[in-house]
Parts: structure tokens; sequence; C-alpha cells
């Protein structure tokens, strides 16, 4: 598995992931609101890491550097399970500073879980009404 910066000629490609990761585990909310459209707006002004094998993308991460914040990590669901979310966290913590930060949103018990495991702690949660989130902080 390679971890390589995205280019524009990914981005078709890190669009679908994108819909289709969230319409399978973003159940909080409304599939019809999703579309491909909103991976170009939800990573603007990010630097986009993607992991590849055999010439397939399995998912990426987008990263406010300024920040050192993971703004989104999105593993297609057909590739859960197989490391490739585990090394976009690796090659995250090696392209920016620590203290890291990410926010996780308080519904996504299964991405909690997965960020706990890869040595992430809660910190604070925040937000309104079915909008909760914690944020998380690698160190």
């Amino acid at each position: 598995m390679k971890i390589r910066a995205a280019n524009a000629s990914d981005y078709p490609e890190l669009r679908q992931i994108y819909l289709e990761s969230r319409r399978k585990s973003f159940v909080w909310e409304s599939e019809k609101e999703m579309a491909l459209a909103d991976f170009d707006r939800h990573t603007n002004e990010e630097h986009i890491i993607l992991a590849e094998e055999e010439d397939c993308i399995l998912g990426f991460a987008s990263l406010y550097l300024p920040d050192d914040f993971i703004h989104n990590l999105f593993v297609h669901p057909a590739y859960a399970g197989k490391g490739a979310g585990s090394k976009l966290l690796d090659a995250a913590i090696e392209i920016m500073n620590k203290p890291l930060t990410l926010k996780c949103v308080s519904a996504n018990h299964q991405a909690m879980k997965f960020y706990e495991k890869n040595g992430w702690k809660k910190v604070v949660e925040e937000g309104g009404p079915g909008e909760k989130y914690w944020v998380m902080v690698y160190e």
C-alpha cells in the first residue's frame, strides 16, 4: 500500500469515495442532501493524501496544514478494515507537527474506536444538539 499526495486526476474517484463512505456511515445525516460536489467544498485549501494499492484508491485524508488538523479521513467501504485508515493517520503524523487535532462526530462510534485504537485521545465534546463532536488530539 502506497500513500501519496493527491493530484487533480484523482479527484473524480475521491469524490465518489467521499460520497459512498458518508452514505454508508453517516446515518445521522440525510443521504438526499449528500452530493459529489461536497468533496470539493469540504476539502477546499487542504492538502490531500491518499492510500493506493495496485492503482486503486482505497481512501484519503484531507489535512489543514496551518493548524495541524485532520479535517477528513475516509476509506471506501469496500476497503474498510484493511489498514488504509491507519496508514493515512501515520502519514498525517509525519507531515504535520504534534500535537495534531481532529473532530469526530459523537454519533460515529466506529470512527471513535478507530482513533482511540490509534493513539488519539478525547479532549472535549462540543457542538449543539444533533451536532455533537469530540475534539481529539494526538501528541
